[in-house]
C-alpha cells in the first residue's frame, strides 16, 4: 500500500501513555502525538480542511496565492498542501517565534514576513494587520484567517475527535488542550462532548492572554495584555474559533514553568515536542488535584522540539531569562568570584600614547574605548605596537583612529560555554553590564582562576 501524496498521510496520530513525566499525577494521562503528521504539526489537519473548504467555496483559485498571519505551524501545514496543490504562500509572523520555524517555512518556498509582537492586534505592524494588508495587495489571493476560519475547528470535529475517542474505547474523562487559535480544543472538545457530555474539557492559557478571565467573568480585559515567551498558546483578542461553552475551565501557566516543562517531557519520557507541551502539562500538574485515579486524561502534544533548539532547549537561552540556575559558571558568579573591580575605559579623544601608558601602569593588556561614556571599540597591546610598528607617528593620534570593534556584550546569566566561546584570537575579553548598570570585564585570566577556584 502506497499514499497518492503527502497529504493522504495527516491524521491517525498515535496515542500514548506517560509515566515518568506525571508520576505523581492519579490519572492514566495519554499523549495524543500530532507530531506524526507530515508537518510535524496537529496543524497540518486543519490547514488542508481550510484549503479544501476554500476550493469548494470558490474562493482559492487555480494559480493562486495563500497569505496568513501564523506562529509557524499553522503555515507550515499552508505550505505543505500548496506544493502539493500548486499555490503560492506568504506568510506575516511574529518576531518571537523561533527561528526553526521560520526557516522551516522557507524551505517550502513561501515568502516570510516578520512583524513585531509588543502592538496591538489593530497597529498596521501587527502580523494580523499585515497579512491582510499583504492579502488586499497580491492579485488573486485568499487569506485562511485560521483565527477566525471554523473550517479550523471542523477539522478537529471531524478528525482529532473521532481518532481519540476510538483510541481511548470511549474510557476519555478528560480533555485537556493549550488554546490558541481555539480550533484543536473546540473541535475536538464538541466532538467528544457530544459523545459524552461528562467529560471535562480543561484549556490551558499564558499569563498575557485574555482566554481565562474572559470566560470567568465574561470581561475581555486589556489591561492583563502584555507580551509573553510561550509560543503557540493564548491570544490577546477572541478568535472566533474559541468556543467558551465548550471549554469548562482555563488554567495559566508561567512561561518559565512551560519551558522548563518542555525540557523535562524530553529527559523523562523521551518525546521531543514544543512549547505548548510543555506548558499542557505544566498546567496538569496545577489540576491533578482535580483527579481520580479511574480518570483517562488525554493531551495534546501539538509540535516537534526541533522547532525550539533555539529556545526551549538551549540553556543559554533560558539562563538570559532566568528560568535555569544550575551549577554550572555565568557571567555573575565569575565576577563575583573575582571581586569588586572597577572596570579602567578610555575615551577615543586620548592618544595612542596616553592609553599605553595607562595599560603600562596599570598592568593590563586591553581596554575597552568610549565614546561620550557609551562603549563604541576596544584597543590591545597587539593593536598600539603594530599601528606604532607601520607608523612611529601615530602616538599622538587619538586611540579612536586604531580602535577596532568592541569587545562582545554578554548578559550576566551567560554561561562559561557561552563566554569561553567569545573569547578568541579577535576578543580577548567580554563585557558585562551587571544590575547597576556598571560595565564589568571578563578576561580568560578571570575564566582560568573562576574555574580553578570551583
Amino acid at each position: 500500500m502506497w499514499y497518492n501524496n503527502i497529504l493522504e498521510t495527516i491524521g491517525n496520530t498515535p496515542l500514548v501513555k506517560l509515566n515518568k513525566i506525571v508520576s505523581d499525577i492519579p490519572a492514566t494521562v495519554l499523549a495524543k502525538i500530532e507530531t506524526t503528521n507530515p508537518g510535524n504539526s496537529i496543524k497540518d489537519r486543519m490547514a488542508v480542511k481550510m484549503i479544501e473548504d476554500a476550493e469548494k467555496a470558490g474562493l482559492l483559485k487555480p494559480g493562486g496565492t495563500i497569505v496568513e498571519g501564523t506562529s509557524g505551524n499553522t503555515g507550515m501545514g499552508l505550505a505543505i498542501a500548496a506544493v502539493i496543490k500548486g499555490y503560492k504562500c506568504v506568510f506575516a509572523t511574529t518576531d518571537k517565534q523561533s527561528k526553526e520555524k521560520i526557516d522551516a517555512l522557507r524551505a517550502f518556498g513561501a515568502e516570510v514576513v516578520v512583524c513585531p509582537t509588543n502592538v496591538d492586534p489593530e497597529d498596521p505592524r501587527s502580523y494580523y494587520s499585515v497579512s491582510s494588508r499583504l492579502e488586499k495587495e497580491t492579485r488573486n489571493a485568499w487569506k485562511p484567517n485560521q483565527y477566525d476560519n471554523l473550517s479550523n475547528s471542523q477539522a478537529h470535529y471531524e478528525q482529532t475527535g473521532p481518532e481519540i475517542w476510538e483510541q481511548t474505547e470511549g474510557k476519555i474523562t478528560h480533555l485537556v488542550v493549550g488554546v490558541g487559535t481555539g480550533g484543536t480544543i473546540s473541535g475536538t472538545g464538541k466532538f467528544l462532548k457530544e459523545k459524552n457530555p461528562n467529560i471535562k474539557v480543561w484549556g490551558i492559557d499564558t499569563y498575557g492572554s485574555v482566554f481565562k478571565k474572559y470566560k470567568e467573568t465574561g470581561e475581555f480585559d486589556k489591561e492583563e495584555i502584555y507580551p509573553y515567551i510561550t509560543e503557540g498558546i493564548g491570544e490577546d483578542f477572541l478568535p472566533k474559533n474559541v468556543d467558551f461553552d465548550v471549554i469548562d475551565y482555563f488554567e495559566k501557566v508561567t512561561d518559565k514553568d512551560a519551558a522548563l516543562m518542555t525540557r523535562e517531557i524530553a529527559l523523562q519520557d523521551g518525546i521531543f515536542v514544543g512549547n505548548s507541551a510543555g506548558a499542557v502539562i505544566a498546567g496538569l500538574h496545577q489540576l491533578k488535584d482535580r483527579l481520580k485515579k479511574d480518570d483517562v486524561v488525554v493531551v495534546i502534544f501539538h509540535d516537534h522540539g526541533s522547532r525550539y533548539v533555539g529556545k526551549m532547549f538551549n540553556e543559554d537561552w533560558l539562563r538570559e531569562r532566568g528560568f535555569l540556575k544550575d551549577e554550572k559558571l555565568t557571567a555573575s558568579t565569575i565576577l563575583a568570584k573575582r571581586g569588586a573591580q572597577e572596570t579602567v575605559m578610555v575615551d577615543e579623544e586620548k592618544t595612542v600614547l596616553e592609553v599605553f601608558n595607562i595599560m603600562k601602569t596599570l598592568n593590563i593588556s586591553q581596554l575597552p574605548v568610549t565614546q561620550k561614556g557609551m562603549v563604541v571599540g576596544k584597543v590591545t597591546e597587539g593593536d598600539i605596537l603594530n599601528a606604532l610598528l607601520e607608523n612611529p607617528s601615530v602616538k599622538s593620534d587619538s586611540i579612536g583612529r586604531i580602535a577596532t570593534s568592541s569587545f562582545p556584550f554578554v548578559d550576566a546569566n551567560a554561561s562559561i560555554d557561552r563566554i569561553s566561546s567569545l573569547i578568541n584570537k579577535t576578543n580577548s575579553a567580554v563585557l558585562v553590564e551587571d544590575s547597576d548598570g556598571k560595565i564589568a570585564i571578563i578576561t580568560q585570566y578571570d575564566i582560568i582562576d573562576a574555574i580553578s577556584s570551583k
